[in-house]
């Protein structure tokens, strides 16, 4: 039976390889090059279950007022003429409820805790290399307001299966030497041990190209111009490849990786998706001097910064702009990054080489991903990961390579469309 895997960013690439690995004849479509070239390119580098506090929370319609006005805010809104972006930020204040806001961090928790444990096992499986660190995750706090903001949530990820301790400034120093010089301005800190971080764009590519060698067929170069129906299922994929010709492609199943780019794709057939692109920026510095730059990987949640140490190379990643579809490097919110980081580690590169990027993460106002089946039987969907794309991509690729032949997958989650699956667990979870 034949599938066909729209996208090969770190989503679509890993759904192709459990999709292969459940016996799948697999196809992957996309329209650059090679394998995570997107929003994987250049991404925070974290697998961070303890990154599971939504966006969308009690405290954050306050915040969003306050940032409206500044250029370098780590959460940004430009109001625009458009529907979609009101549609999403509408739903965005309904998520912010307690009730709303405690339902997606149990979803988050329970996916990143599968998804983590599902990228291990790839990585034992395959040998694929991209500067993996198993040192943990320490979230730092230098804003005492955001530091107290940040225990409940941390409660209930503990409560649910991440190990996210309270822990002082001394051992946030201890863990993470390089932050000794701003020690006194750290209110309080949380460190998860088990969560990880390396290269989403090393991964995606090795992976892809492992893939590849046990018989995955991926068309790069090839540019997804629509989806035909026929007899209420998805009857091929209109492509123009590399060579400039039309063509249809047909296999017996879809799955829908492409991101930001996915509610387009799928609209006129009269699938529905909340997904809205959320501009984030990262720089990518060279390591000067290695005993002032970190090497445990680390959030500073204030700025909604993450630091991963990838080799000699540091890579900080953050902030988030719904702005619409623009990939315009906007250089305040550039500056404001590596400004950030000079200041936290004096002396540990030349802020003036750093590499900036910036991509589109596909944002839900509830930050939960759609995952499962759609209204349209052979469509499935495997979307909408926000800043977890990495953090979620394994577990996710795993549980859709499940649903798609038919088995309720090993995660207690949310589905989409869940109640058509057959269960295998003798129940299924309240769906979002």
């Amino acid at each position: 039976m034949k599938v066909i895997v729209l996208g090969a960013g770190v989503v679509g690439t890993t759904s192709a390889w459990f999709l292969h690995k459940e016996g799948y004849e697999v196809t992957v479509i996309d329209r650059q090059p090679n394998a995570g070239m997107e929003t994987s390119f250049a991404n925070g580098g974290q697998v961070s279950v303890s990154h599971a506090e939504p966006w969308a929370n009690p405290g954050a319609p306050k915040k969003v007022l306050k940032y409206l006005m500044k250029e370098d805010a780590p959460l940004l809104f430009r109001l625009r003429a458009d529907s979609r972006q009101w549609r999403w930020g509408m739903q965005f204040l309904r998520e912010c409820t307690p009730e709303r806001t405690r339902h997606n961090i149990i979803q988050m928790v329970n996916l990143g805790t599968y998804s983590r444990a599902a990228l291990q096992d790839v990585r034992a499986e395959t040998g694929v290399q991209y500067d993996c660190l198993t040192k943990g995750i320490l979230h730092f706090y230098t804003s005492q307001q955001e530091f107290d903001e940040a225990l409940g949530p941390a409660e209930i990820m503990r409560e649910f299966g991440c190990d996210r301790k309270v822990i002082s400034a001394d051992e946030a120093v201890r863990i993470e030497p390089a932050l000794a010089s701003v020690k006194n301005r750290i209110a309080g800190a949380t460190f998860t041990e088990a969560d990880e971080s390396g290269d989403a764009h090393k991964f995606t590519k090795n992976l892809a190209a492992h893939a590849a060698s046990q018989g995955v067929n991926f068309r790069y170069d090839t540019t997804i111009l629509g989806l035909d129906s026929e007899g209420g299922q998805i009857s091929g994929v209109r492509v123009r490849n590399k060579d400039g010709q039309v063509e249809t492609l047909k296999a017996d199943k879809y799955v829908l990786c492409m991101g930001s780019y996915s509610p387009m794709l799928v609209k006129d057939l009269g699938v529905d998706l909340l997904i809205y692109p959320a501009k984030g920026y990262s720089a990518t510095l060279e390591i000067d001097d290695a005993s002032k730059a970190p090497s445990t990987s680390l959030t500073d949640d204030e700025y909604k910064l993450v630091f991963s140490r990838l080799g000699n190379r540091l890579r900080i990643a953050g902030t988030a702009e719904l702005n619409g579809y623009s990939t315009t490097l906007n250089d305040v919110r550039c500056k404001a990054i590596t400004r950030r980081v000079m200041e936290l580690f004096p002396g540990m590169a030349d802020p003036e080489k750093a590499v900036y990027w910036t991509g589109l993460r596909p944002a839900t106002p509830s930050n939960v991903p759609y995952i499962g089946q759609s209204k349209i039987s052979n469509l499935f969907l495997n979307t909408g990961h926000g800043t977890l794309g990495w953090t979620h991509s394994c577990g996710s690729a795993k549980s859709i390579a499940a649903i798609v032949a038919g088995r309720r997958p090993d995660l207690d989650f949310a589905f989409t469309r869940e109640s058509q699956l057959e269960s295998t667990k003798g129940g299924l979870p309240t769906p979002a």
